[in-house]
This record gives C-alpha cells, sequence and structure tokens, in this order.
C-alpha cells in the first residue's frame, strides 16, 4: 500500500518525510520498508534514518545542494519499491515484576482504575505490543497495544527519579525507562534487563517493528536477572516472525 508522503526541509542536511497522522501497523510497516531501501539506495552518503510513528528523518552526510532534486529522487525510490512480504521482525519476551516493593505506583493505580493488582498485571501481560519507535530517552520504546481499560492521564505532579527499568504506563501507552530520570508515568513494575548500552553496535536489541510480550516473574526471579545482567551473562531470548 502506498502513501501520499510530504517532504520537507529539516536543515541543511536533513529531509524529514511525513505519513498519513495514524499510527497504524500498516503505516508502520510502510515505512520501515522505505527506510530499508532508503539505506541500501544512499548507502555512504547518509548518516542516518530516523524513524518515529509516521515519520522518517534522513541525515545526509553533506550540504542538500539541490532540495527539489533530491526530493524527486526520494519520490521515484519510493515509488519504484514494493513490498513483497512484511519486514522481518522478532517477538521478545520481556520479564517484569510486579512486587508491591518495586512496583511504587500499582497499587494506587489499581484502586484509580478500580481493578484489582492481579488484574492490571493481567490486563498488562495480555497484548502482544509493537514496537513503534525509540526516543525520548535513549533506548526508550514506544509501544502500541496497551489495554484500554489501563489508559490513564499522566501524573498531576512528576517523580523527580524514576529508576532504571521502571515499567509505567501514560496515556495510552505503556514503557520501560531505560535510565534513570524525572518521570510523569504511573510505575506498575520494574524489568531487570538493560535497553541501552552504548558499548553495543545498535545500542538498543529492540528494534522498530518487533513485538514485545511482558512475561510476570516474581521478586527473587528478578533479583537474578538482574545480577546476570550487571555480570554480562544474561541474552534476552526472542522468535522471528
Amino acid at each position: 500500500m502506498k502513501y501520499k508522503l510530504q517532504y520537507k526541509r529539516y536543515s541543511e542536511r536533513a529531509i524529514l518525510i511525513e505519513w498519513p497522522a495514524k499510527i497504524d501497523e500498516n503505516t508502520l510497516h510502510d515505512l520501515l520498508f522505505f527506510k530499508k531501501s532508503i539505506l541500501s539506495f544512499y548507502d555512504k552518503l547518509i548518516v542516518e534514518v530516523i524513524s518515529s510513528y509516521n515519520s522518517l528523518l534522513i541525515c545526509y552526510v553533506s550540504t542538500i545542494e539541490d532540495f527539489y532534486s533530491s526530493v524527486l529522487e526520494l519520490k521515484s525510490l519510493y515509488s519504484k519499491s514494493f513490498e513483497e512480504a512484511r519486514p522481518e521482525s522478532k517477538l521478545w519476551e520481556i520479564p517484569v515484576c510486579y512486587a508491591a516493593s518495586l512496583a511504587q505506583d500499582l497499587e494506587v493505580f489499581a484502586k484509580d482504575k478500580s481493578l484489582t493488582v492481579e488484574e492490571i498485571i493481567r490486563l498488562h501481560t495480555a497484548p502482544l505490543y509493537t514496537v513503534y519507535g525509540i526516543g525520548f530517552l535513549p533506548g526508550f520504546l514506544y509501544l502500541g497495544g496497551l489495554d484500554n481499560q489501563l489508559h490513564s492521564a499522566r501524573k498531576m505532579t512528576p517523580s523527580l527519579h524514576v529508576k532504571k527499568g521502571a515499567v509505567a504506563i501514560g496515556g495510552s501507552q505503556t514503557g520501560i525507562y531505560p535510565v534513570d530520570s524525572p518521570g510523569g508515568w504511573h510505575v506498575i513494575g520494574m524489568c531487570p534487563l538493560d535497553f541501552f548500552n552504548p558499548k553495543t553496535k545498535n545500542c538498543c536489541f529492540i528494534s522498530p517493528g518487533d513485538k514485545i510480550q511482558f512475561i510476570s516473574i516474581k521478586e527473587k526471579e528478578y533479583n537474578e536477572i538482574r545480577t546476570r545482567v550487571e555480570n554480562n551473562n544474561y541474552t534476552p531470548e526472542s522468535v522471528c516472525l
């Protein structure tokens, strides 16, 4: 499926491509396929291509001398690209501990939603989430698929310190804080994994287009996995979709 795209000059060395302002998986797959085509076609002429829910930012090595010619070239590439199959993605099982000692907002959150803690955990672990993008913080995953019953406005007063690994809910989204940070989302659990490692090639082991399934674990298992992660003795498992 092809879309009517908007091409905008973002800077002297960058072009922004925008899809219709709608968040869905068809847009995501089209966007990621075009990203792959751009990376292959331009190779060493670009620094990187950054993706979001419905846009690509192409960062060129040198100044764009003729914006309109560059856009025509991109339009031609998009028109010639066709998708025989959806881009390969992975399904990651991500452990989360929902113990009260780690989930600082869980009990209050459950009370506000008129649900039990067990119902919150069940609703949070049931969906297969889609990774739409990575940003805000390095390694922060933008996930789609949160159950409507768990949608909740951000905190009126943000927390000054949210711990690395905090699993939280804000608005219609859920996510994991990859580093210590201020934050206004409701923390309902903790994940023992590292989602940002500057010492590795890709920094984050998960990519846009991947799927995530949260798995509830006990506090003892959380501590064991966290120790293994700190000792570089734990590799998250995935399956190809």
